[in-house]
């Protein structure tokens, strides 16, 4: 795992151009996705009872609440524009996708990246993938999400809520997990040419290493926002807010490593 993690290492600093794009993105996403919620749910939660939070109160606020979203056509410009940003995503993420992955196969052959050539050549079947990855790990979601809305309208108390639904979540956590894993495995074998199933087939053979460097390069990157998170509140002032912003950038690196970790430990299993 070492040795892919160096290797993973050299490859994200070769491409650091490109996580400066990434960045700049997330950026750009974060930014729109934090205007949404300040125009949607923040004046919902205006309307919540902090000042006599007694439990009749709570009841009503959570029945007007129900009955904005199931009986008025309140939320639909909402859906729309949340549509709007989630199709944004699914069009934009894997052309990025494509670039980068296609660039850390190829970049042994002219010394340099290859991104834009990546997602001239490889944004289709990346894209197909992404799609399919996406659909999967929501797929549960249709039958969970649904009864968790139902049990929490019901007023389910919060022991009874997670031993009704944990189960069901950890399931769905870890179905995201193993199909996160497998389909990123098949958009390495299309952005590298090798093909999709005959990756998916090394994946499989060798799942145990490489969720195993998955879990250390998502451990690390945990362990990475901890310290920050922590920093911050000890280090209070500018520092902490240069560290905050920092940060961001520093993930997005995380992010790159990881994805580039992840290649070196399949493309290593193949040769």
């Amino acid at each position: 795992m070492k040795q892919h993690m160096k290797q993973g290492w050299r490859l994200a600093i070769r491409h650091f151009y490109i996580v400066i794009l990434l960045f700049l993105y997330q950026l750009l996403w974060g930014f729109f996705l934090y205007r949404f919620i300040d125009m949607t749910i923040l004046p919902l939660l205006r309307r919540f009872p902090l000042q006599h939070p007694s439990d009749s109160a709570v009841s009503l606020f959570l029945s007007e609440a129900q009955f904005q979203l199931t009986k008025t056509d309140l939320i639909n410009p909402y859906l729309w524009l949340l549509g709007g940003l989630f199709a944004a995503r699914m069009l934009l993420t894997p052309l990025f996708n494509a670039g980068l992955l296609y660039s850390l196969h190829h970049t042994g052959e002219t010394g340099g990246t290859q991104f834009l050539q990546g997602i001239r050549k490889a944004w289709k079947p990346v894209t197909l993938l992404y799609w399919l990855r996406t659909l999967l790990i929501l797929a549960p979601g249709w039958f969970l999400l649904p009864r968790a809305f139902k049990l929490l309208m019901e007023g389910h108390s919060l022991s009874e809520l997670l031993q009704s639904t944990l189960p069901g979540f950890g399931g769905w956590l870890l179905w995201s997990f193993l199909v996160h894993l497998l389909l990123l495995a098949m958009q390495f074998g299309a952005a590298s040419g090798t093909g999709s199933l005959r990756s998916l087939g090394y994946a499989l053979r060798n799942l145990l290493p490489y969720a195993g460097l998955s879990v250390l390069m998502w451990l690390l990157a945990v362990t990475a926002s901890l310290s920050v998170s922590g920093l911050s509140y000890v280090w209070a002032g500018m520092l902490a807010l240069i560290m905050h912003q920092a940060y961001h950038l520093l993930r997005t690196l995380l992010k790159v490593w990881t994805l580039a970790a992840q290649y070196d430990c399949l493309q290593s299993k193949q040769s």
